[in-house]
């Protein structure tokens, strides 16, 4: 039972895993949502957040960035709780509207493909009426998000995609910050997090870990990895090879398209054509819209300096594609079955001449981990329905182009903010474990499981 004395944390999804992130504040009657994301290996209705553990609907639900492992359940909870208000960043709403679209239409597909009953969990119709009360608020201006509480909100920059952001919450007598997924680096397009002011108070962190369990903090700048990842794609179009970037469509699809611009623009690379592909280059319209929120010295440049990459589920287009060197950047980053990076793997990993090169984090469990660390002769299935394929390509590799922050940014931003207490998610058994045994500076410190729920003095 609540008491006003107390904050009860309870994590539906993205506790102890990342995916389906979603958190619920209880307090004084009231009952706030932090992110409401779908998870992106599970199917049907084991991809939502235990939404059975809401005993009533949410006064409020706030989304950090437009990413569906942080925003793809929100017409699901708008069906189960009508007129639930929302808030994100003024260009978030624009990306989630865009995400939740492309969600309807892939569940339909998976639908057809797959014979998974649940889906689709929402349709359009859907997608529009929970928009409509998802509201739109600018960084670094704190604003009221419920009549009958005296309480206020701020979204801060996370430098994590365009539009991602921080939420500072001002409850009565307890403030609380929830990072979201967030960054320091300062990369081609998108700066680094707004730094914490150290006056800043904050009883009660709850800080992504994605990366707590990656030794990479001395693995070199950004700029060195891009020369590395230069020199990759130049050894591969010289000898007349394709290069395939899998990239996820908001955020990394925009900055290796433009990475690779730079590159052949600076003589670096040779000119060949950059392919992107639907719904990255949907999400690139929206980056050319607003970009203000990007670094001052960033180069957006036109969608038409990139190509647009036709049909990859027709073998002859693959085929024709690859007769001639190219960057191709295609969805998705960890090489689902069936999307546009494994379709064309599919045909590349045949040859020797071409490269694969991931861009991003690739969960264990996904095909694109399994190619990576495939050596010649290991066979891998990369269309559902289809027979596997021997893998022949051996230049496959990863470069580490993150947009989370790396395990010693977040131990310096817990170090700046020196919270009472910090509650560690999104992140797999290891990175959590790291994150509890070597950050915290005396805090209590907690790190719940799905299902449960931890209770927070105020």
């Amino acid at each position: 039972m609540e008491t006003h004395g107390s904050i009860n944390f309870s994590v539906l999804g993205g506790g102890g895993e990342v995916g389906a992130n979603c958190f619920q504040l209880s307090f004084n009657g009231h009952r706030i949502l932090l992110d409401c994301g779908t998870h992106p290996k599970k199917d049907g209705l084991d991809c939502l957040p235990a939404f059975d553990l809401l005993s009533r609907p949410p006064d409020a639900y706030f989304i950090s960035h437009g990413h569906v492992d942080h925003c793809g359940a929100i017409p699901y909870l708008c069906k189960q709780f009508p007129n639930t208000r929302g808030f994100a960043t003024i260009p978030s709403t624009r990306i989630v509207d865009r995400m939740l679209h492309n969600s309807a239409v892939v569940m339909e597909m998976l639908a057809k493909e797959r014979g998974i009953a649940d889906y689709p969990l929402y349709d359009h119709y859907d997608v529009g009426y929970a928009m409509r009360f998802l509201e739109g608020r600018p960084f670094g201006e704190p604003f009221s998000f419920c009549d009958t509480l005296d309480a206020r909100a701020e979204f801060i920059h996370a430098g994590h995609v365009l539009g991602s952001a921080s939420i500072l919450l001002h409850l009565p007598g307890h403030t609380i910050l929830y990072t979201g997924d967030i960054s320091r680096t300062r990369q081609y397009l998108m700066g680094g997090c707004k730094k914490f002011p150290k006056k800043l108070h904050v009883d009660t962190l709850i800080t992504e870990s994605t990366l707590g369990a990656t030794d990479n903090d001395g693995n070199g700048s950004y700029h060195a990895e891009v020369e590395q990842f230069a020199a990759a794609i130049r050894r591969v179009l010289h000898r007349g090879g394709s290069a395939l970037v899998p990239s996820f469509a908001l955020g990394r699809t925009q900055e290796i398209a433009n990475i690779v611009a730079h590159l052949q623009e600076t003589g670096e690379l040779p000119f060949t054509p950059i392919y992107t592909v639907g719904l990255g280059r949907a999400v690139y319209e929206i980056y050319d819209r607003f970009t203000e929120y990007l670094h001052p010295s960033a180069t957006l440049r036109p969608l038409s300096r990139f190509e647009r990459l036709g049909n990859v589920w027709d073998p002859s287009v693959v085929q024709n594609l690859l007769r001639t060197p190219s960057v191709i950047i295609a969805t998705s980053g960890m090489m689902t079955e069936n999307t546009p990076s494994a379709m064309l793997a599919q045909t590349m990993v045949k040859s020797s001449h071409h490269g694969i090169f991931f861009v991003g984090y690739l969960d264990p469990d996904t095909l694109g981990y399994r190619l990576l660390h495939a050596a010649p002769g290991d066979k891998l299935q990369f269309e559902l329905g289809a027979p596997a394929v021997t893998v022949a390509l051996e230049d496959i590799a990863q470069y580490r182009f993150s947009a989370h922050a790396s395990r010693s940014d977040l131990a310096a931003i817990i170090e700046r903010i020196r919270p009472k207490n910090i509650i560690y998610v999104h992140g797999d058994e290891d990175a959590l474990a790291w994150m509890a045994a070597n950050t915290g500076n005396g805090a209590e410190t907690f790190v719940p499981a799905i299902g449960q729920t931890i209770t927070i003095e105020t």
